[in-house]
């Protein structure tokens, strides 16, 4: 049952950040249990059985609703999902649509748009899935989405009150000796990626370094969907129930979720970079919309013991 898992053991701690971003405010003290975690993000080869099986078709294999999004141009209501593209040079970096496209014909199926297949990266974290999705497929496996309480604990690897997971001698650093430790943005973002190991996307799971839970890719690769909705401050409010409790049995449907519903993912993604996004921290959050899949964003699952 918790073959491929790892137990993360529970206990007081200590989650969020004073010295980043605003939305990592206040520090907060809690409590969580024992939890089995996924050892690395669920994989695209591990999606694809789980579609094989239950006929599931995501949420960037459907059109958008035109009632979702009044005025917007009926040509890009069509399946799809948002694709990062490398710049060519130089861009300002308060326009993130300098890098991000609407690509239609995007999904978890055809990663970078038509042409490209899941099959090219099976070893890779499945993307351009939304939050319904991963808890749709969470259920099937008999687990749950983590809280982000829990989540965060787990990423921490057993440090309190450290900027980063990777271990008591160097959680302060974020590439120690000059050594790469997680699937982050080398080089000035995002017109140039010097990543030393090729990885300029996403990178197969397992690449880099466990923590001292044993947990892989909790920093980097790509932002984890948790069960907790989304708070502008990093307070209990945005704690939630178990994902799998709010989904129908076996794979069916969660509950109705409307456009501008939001909830918390974590650990940061192969975008993340000290010249942009310094979010390759435990402690780091972001709100993202049930419905927005991206190439950056995925999953992993836990059981509660």
């Amino acid at each position: 049952m918790t073959q491929g898992m790892v137990l993360v053991p529970g206990g007081t701690t200590t989650i969020g950040s004073d010295h980043f971003y605003a939305e990592e405010r206040p520090l907060r003290e809690v409590v969580v249990g024992d939890v089995w975690f996924d050892r690395w993000p669920v994989t695209n080869a591990e999606f694809a059985r789980f579609v094989e099986e239950t006929g599931h078709v995501t949420v960037a294999e459907v059109a958008p609703d035109a009632a979702d999004f009044p005025g917007a141009d009926p040509a890009l209501l069509v399946p799809g999902s948002q694709v990062f593209t490398q710049t060519g040079g130089p861009v300002h970096l308060g326009d993130w649509t300098q890098w991000w496209r609407w690509q239609p014909g995007a999904s978890w199926r055809a990663p970078q748009g038509p042409g490209s297949a899941w099959q090219q990266s099976a070893d890779h974290p499945v993307v351009h899935v939304g939050w319904e999705d991963a808890t749709v497929y969470a259920r099937w496996a008999g687990k749950d989405l983590p809280t982000e309480a829990e989540w965060e604990h787990a990423a921490r690897g057993g440090l309190v009150g450290r900027d980063y997971g990777w271990g008591a001698s160097y959680a302060d650093e974020l590439s120690p000796g000059g050594v790469v430790l997680a699937d982050t943005w080398q080089g000035p973002f995002p017109w140039r990626s010097e990543d030393p190991d090729g990885h300029h996307r996403t990178a197969p799971v397992g690449s880099y370094p466990a923590n001292d839970h044993g947990l892989q890719d909790m920093i980097g690769n790509v932002w984890e969907w948790t069960a907790s909705r989304w708070t502008e401050s990093h307070h209990s409010e945005g704690e939630s129930v178990p994902a799998a409790s709010t989904a129908s049995p076996c794979c069916g449907g969660s509950v109705r979720l409307a456009e501008t519903d939001r909830f918390v993912t974590k650990g940061g993604s192969h975008l993340c970079s000290p010249h942009y996004c310094q979010r390759y921290r435990p402690a780091a959050r972001q709100g993202h919309g049930v419905n927005d899949t991206t190439s950056h964003v995925g999953f992993r699952c836990v059981r509660r013991s």
